[in-house]
């Protein structure tokens, strides 16, 4: 009778508390994360991503560890969300382009000249606007919780330099598959070509492609500048990140282990946001000292920027189908 009474209680242990086994603390859990990206760790965002480790480890007291694969070691951002809903991989910061098929209002990111400068963009992210984009991708099973830089895009080209909207007439330009971007490719006279982004150099080399926009970190990572007889300093577009987590690891973490994550992503993000700053004001540098091929250098004067600002903005009408007005108005008012 006894040898039963044990056994019974020994199942009940089994079922109430799982793998943690009978009597075992549950606060003792250690919750695992695999943290996949696509970026060396040198990068503003390979370096947020083991910051964030290292600190969400400290503020939990062990209790969160996270695991980085950089350089798409684990999977690519083109697999991810499977791998996030499978919560085989736990976190990941996939760029904008890859919401658009589950997001379309993750478009309003590429249209041209809508951010006025990195303060007010920060402050977009951080407001209702911010807000809403993560809840549209939250629901679709996969939570959203922080927006990481990569940089403004500048316009590079082999052909005549783009200092104006004209110069880029008939001129061929590669562009990420965007209807947005299409759009402002075509008002712009230029003829848009989808390339995977590991396909860009050899096409500019070989005259494929005449031009791109890219932020400055593509153009030397990549030495684009070694194709591109100009860079222009447009800042015309946008290129970012969005940090997500599996909802199935989320639903799984205690509330007060949520806060904790929070915090230290919230701190990470800081951290990326001002390495991003600094680096783009370093590769700068860089480009005009390491560019042997002597890539022209082009800033824009404001009375050249307000061309481009009025002709991109008689196109955003084009855009509201895809994006709505009132969100596109919503971030114009953001101050």
């Amino acid at each position: 009778m006894k040898l039963k009474k044990i056994s019974i209680m020994a199942l009940a242990c089994a079922v109430s508390l799982g793998f943690l086994g009978c009597g075992e603390d549950k606060t003792q859990e250690v919750y695992k994360v695999k943290f996949a990206h696509v970026v060396s760790a040198n990068t503003p965002k390979g370096q947020a991503a083991d910051f964030f480790a290292k600190r969400v480890d400290e503020l939990s007291n062990g209790k969160i560890k996270v695991e980085v694969f950089p350089s798409a070691q684990l999977v690519d951002d083109d697999k991810v969300f499977q791998e996030l809903t499978r919560n085989n991989v736990q976190m990941a910061v996939p760029s904008f382009s890859k919401f658009t098929p589950i997001a379309k209002e993750f478009n309003v990111w590429d249209v041209p000249f809508l951010f006025r400068d990195t303060e007010h963009l920060h402050k977009v992210m951080d407001s209702e606007v911010g807000q809403i984009l993560k809840d549209v991708v939250s629901q679709k099973g996969i939570i959203a919780l922080d927006y990481w830089d990569a940089g403004f895009k500048q316009f590079s080209t082999n052909k005549k330099p783009i200092v104006l909207p004209e110069d880029a007439k008939g001129q061929k330009m590669r562009i990420m598959s965007s209807k947005v971007l299409e759009e402002q490719t075509k008002a712009i006279g230029a003829i848009p070509q989808v390339l995977p982004f590991g396909e860009v150099y050899s096409a500019l080399s070989t005259g494929v492609v005449d031009a791109a926009e890219n932020p400055l970190s593509n153009l030397y990572n990549s030495k684009f500048y070694e194709v591109q007889s100009s860079i222009t300093l447009s800042n015309h577009g946008y290129l970012g990140y969005l940090v997500v987590v599996s909802d199935s690891f989320w639903k799984q973490l205690p509330d007060d282990l949520k806060e904790i994550f929070k915090q230290a992503l919230h701190e990470a993000t800081e951290f990326e946001r001002k390495e991003s700053e600094k680096e783009e004001k370093v590769l700068l540098e860089k480009l005009k000292k390491d560019d042997t091929s002597k890539t022209e250098i082009i800033t824009l004067t404001p009375e050249q920027v307000s061309v481009w600002k009025e002709t991109m903005q008689a196109i955003y009408p084009k855009f509201y189908d895809i994006v709505s007005q009132d969100l596109i108005e919503k971030i114009i008012q953001v101050q």
